[in-house]
């Protein structure tokens, strides 16, 4: 369920000047020229995955989906277009009528990816659709970069929850998109209240060393949490000393403790102490969380240690060293006239540095080997291979300018773990390595 299917009162502004000043000069190019009406197809891909990187997690399509609805030239845009001399009447009469009417495919949100997938499809005229070039990519990039760096700690966290905690480490409104991210990603929780409004994302929160040091000692701050917020609540025990306020702890609340949460120190030896300690004053149930600048490595290491959950802000809110997916926006395919009709031809950029694109329309589909799991990707253009009628991973998300594919957040997510779930094993590693299954690519016919 999100904001939408909660009837929250979300207001998104009009995306249309989220773009590039270049997308309205072409618009105001091929519209002299005659060619913005010609039917055009772009597609959403990355040449390569970060560096060591096994597989991409695909996250932000339902934000792309109001993004798109959201592109609209109210009388104030079009006014500091005109103002700025950025375009000519003739395309600022034509935004003021801009709708986006063309159809729009892709991977579903929480899907993985390689290198040369399809993951958006966006058909239409070229004018329509190379305004919507950057607001896509912007969202995408950012939103697949923060939910793979995520798939990669809940992967290593294995069945102990994540807590999302990065809002302070990034900007406010990324934050949001960032925790929503994460929780298609496989986190369980967020401490950002903005994303568990809009997204109805589960929220967490207790207290920082700012409320234990605004008291005179460590077991006033600790009655007067537990007073206000009962006895299951998590106290914050490496202010000063961690044994002393373990016990501390324990006394004020009981051994019916909820958690305790360490933020600094040797994580590994330092839980391990606590655990003992915890056991030995009968607080058996107590839960220990642990935070301190964790990564998917730092997360991997304390697979050993008595932690029952882990907080993350900001190695995940800055994709772990990786804060975009370095997708590109291409044409790849656009009608030979503008006539009614008019077959696609493809098109593709050829240049030198690894810049190529493959053009075609193109359908996109997942090979299994004879035990059920993912083998190769295999991307073409013309007719699916009858093998891969029923593999094909590309679904319809706007038909005709309207949405067709919203959905619960939730499903972004069980998608996500159901698609890693069907990698290959070694998806799941750490140490780097090329994707984790191939790209192959068959060509047919144009695909028009």
């Amino acid at each position: 369920m999100d904001a939408a299917d909660l009837g929250l009162p979300v207001d998104v502004p009009s995306t249309a000047l989220f773009t590039d000043q270049y997308e309205l000069t072409m618009l105001r190019a091929a519209l002299k020229a005659g060619t913005a009406g010609r039917r055009s197809v772009f597609e959403v891909f990355t040449r390569r995955l970060p560096d060591g990187r096994r597989y991409g997690v695909v996250a932000g399509t339902g934000r792309v989906l109001d993004a798109v609805e959201n592109f609209r030239f109210d009388a104030g845009v079009l006014r500091f277009l005109r103002e700025h001399d950025i375009v000519d009447e003739e395309t600022l009469d034509w935004l003021a009528q801009y709708r986006f009417s063309g159809d729009i495919w892709g991977y579903p949100e929480g899907e993985v990816y390689f290198p040369g997938s399809p993951i958006m499809r966006v058909e239409g005229t070229f004018g329509e659709c190379v305004l919507l070039e950057t607001v896509i990519l912007s969202i995408l990039n950012h939103d697949s970069a923060i939910a793979a760096a995520a798939s990669r700690m809940s992967s290593a966290a294995g069945q102990r929850p994540l807590i999302e905690m990065g809002a302070r480490r990034t900007h406010e409104l990324a934050a949001v998109a960032a925790a929503r991210s994460a929780y298609v990603g496989g986190f369980a929780t967020t401490s950002d209240l903005a994303a568990g409004f809009r997204y109805n994302i589960p929220t967490v929160g207790t207290s920082a060393h700012a409320f234990t040091l605004l008291h005179d000692n460590e077991r006033d701050a600790f009655r007067a949490q537990v007073d206000a917020l009962g006895g299951d609540t998590t106290l914050l025990v490496d202010t000063y000393d961690v044994a002393e306020a373990v016990r501390t702890a324990v006394e004020v609340a009981g051994p019916e403790l909820g958690a305790v949460r360490i933020d600094s120190g040797d994580l590994l030896l330092v839980a391990h102490r606590v655990r003992q300690q915890l056991d030995e004053l009968g607080a058996t149930d107590t839960k220990i969380v642990v935070t301190s600048d964790l990564d998917e490595y730092a997360i991997a290491s304390l697979a050993a240690a008595p932690v029952d959950a882990y907080g993350v802000g900001t190695q995940l809110v800055t994709g772990s060293g990786h804060p975009t997916a370095s997708m590109v926006y291409k044409l790849v395919a656009r009608a030979e006239s503008g006539g009614d009709g008019a077959p696609l031809v493809p098109v593709a950029k050829k240049s030198s540095g690894g810049k190529t694109s493959v053009g075609g329309r193109k359908w996109a589909a997942r090979r299994l080997d004879a035990d059920g799991y993912a083998e190769a990707e295999v991307v073409g253009t013309g007719p699916v291979p009858d093998a891969l009628a029923d593999r094909q991973l590309l679904v319809e998300l706007v038909k005709g300018g309207e949405v067709v594919a919203r959905e619960p957040l939730d499903a972004a997510r069980d998608r996500h773990a159901a698609a890693r779930a069907n990698l290959p094993l070694s998806a799941t590693q750490l140490s780097r390595g090329e994707p984790v299954i191939p790209t192959e690519y068959a060509h047919g016919g144009s695909g028009s």
